[in-house]
C-alpha cells in the first residue's frame, strides 16, 4: 500500500481499500462478446482476470498526490458503515484497509489538504464522510473538498426524485460542512494541476492532469475500467450513463495521451494500476510502469 514513485517535483502514492477478483466480464461489459473475451482471455490471464472465477480483477483504491505545497486525495473509494444495499459485497463495509493504507504512506486525515472526486459514484465518494454519533462528517476535516459544480447538480437533481444513497451520505453532508467547492470542470487546481472534462461515465465525470512535458500524469477516473478497454475502447462498461460519448471520449483521451507518453493512473486497474499506452491494432496496450 505504500508503494510510491516521483514524476518531476511530484509524489504519486496509492491506497488501496480493495483489489480482488468482483464482476464477471459479460455482465460488467454488456457489448463484449464470449468469442471476443476468449482470443483475449491468453494476455488477460491472470494479471486483470482471475482464471479460477472467471471474473475481473479489480482495484478500489485512492492516489495521492503530494506537491511542495498540497497533498491531494484523488477520489475516496467506498467507505465504512454505508447502506449499499445493490452492492452486498460493500453494505456497511466495516474495514481498517483504508485507514492503515492511509498510515502506511505516514499521514492522518488532518493532512489532506484536498479532496478532489472524479464523479459521485459510490467507489469513489466514500470516505469523504465517516459516522460520528449517528452523523455523517468529514473524514478529512481540512481538507476542502473539490467537486465539479455540473456533475453535483446532476446528483442532486437525481436525488431529489429518488434518494441516491452515496449522495446523500458521502457528498451533502461535506457541503453541509460548509467544506466543498463546486468548481468548473476545467478548473485549475494549483500549478500544473487541473481538471480535464471527461464525459461518458457520468454527465460531468472528469479526469486530474498533473505536470506537464515527460512528467505529466493522467488520473482517470472511471474513464477506463480495465486493460480490455484499451485495446478496444468502444467497449463501455454497464454503468456508463451514456456509453456511446463515453467510448467517444475514452478514444480521445487514450489516444492523447499514447501520443504524448503520458502516465495513466487508473482507478480501477490491477496493481501497479499505472501505465503508459503503445498501439496495438486499432486500440492500445496498457504497459504497466513498475
Amino acid at each position: 500500500m505504500a508503494d510510491g514513485f516521483a514524476l518531476g517535483d511530484v509524489t504519486i502514492q496509492r491506497i488501496i481499500e480493495g483489489e480482488s477478483p468482483l464482476f464477471d466480464p459479460l455482465t460488467f461489459f454488456p457489448t463484449l462478446t464470449k468469442d471476443l473475451l476468449e482470443e483475449n482471455r491468453a494476455w488477460l490471464e491472470p494479471f486483470a482476470l482471475d482464471p479460477a472465477t472467471g471474473k475481473l480483477i479489480l482495484c478500489i483504491q485512492s492516489w495521492v498526490v503530494r506537491t511542495k505545497h498540497h497533498t491531494i486525495l484523488v477520489d475516496t473509494c467506498v467507505g465504512n458503515d454505508k447502506d449499499r444495499p445493490n452492492h452486498p459485497f460493500w453494505n456497511r463495509m466495516r474495514s481498517d484497509a483504508y485507514m492503515r493504507g492511509l498510515a502506511a504512506l505516514g499521514l492522518t486525515v488532518d493532512d489532506i489538504d484536498i479532496v478532489m472526486c472524479t464523479h459521485m459514484h459510490v467507489d469513489h465518494v466514500g470516505w469523504n464522510t465517516r459516522l460520528e454519533n449517528g452523523r455523517w462528517v468529514p473524514t478529512f476535516p481540512k481538507a476542502r473538498y473539490v467537486f465539479s459544480a455540473q456533475e453535483f447538480a446532476y446528483w442532486n437533481g437525481e436525488n431529489a426524485k429518488t434518494p441516491v444513497l452515496p449522495f446523500a451520505d458521502s457528498v451533502l453532508p461535506i457541503v453541509e460542512a460548509g467544506r466543498a467547492e463546486m468548481v468548473a470542470d476545467d478548473h485549475v487546481l494549483a500549478d500544473d494541476i487541473r481538471l480535464e472534462p471527461t464525459p461518458g461515465h457520468t454527465p460531468h465525470h472528469v479526469a486530474l492532469r498533473v505536470g506537464k512535458g515527460d512528467t505529466e500524469a493522467l488520473f482517470t477516473g472511471d474513464l477506463i475500467h480495465s486493460p480490455l478497454q484499451a485495446r478496444y475502447p468502444q467497449i463501455s462498461m454497464r454503468a456508463d450513463w451514456d456509453p456511446v460519448l463515453a467510448a467517444k471520449t475514452r478514444r480521445r483521451v487514450l489516444e492523447s495521451c499514447c501520443e504524448a507518453r503520458t502516465l495513466m493512473c487508473f482507478a480501477h486497474f490491477p496493481s501497479p494500476s499505472r501505465a503508459r499506452l503503445v498501439r496495438w491494432g486499432e486500440g492500445f496496450r496498457a504497459e504497466p510502469v513498475g
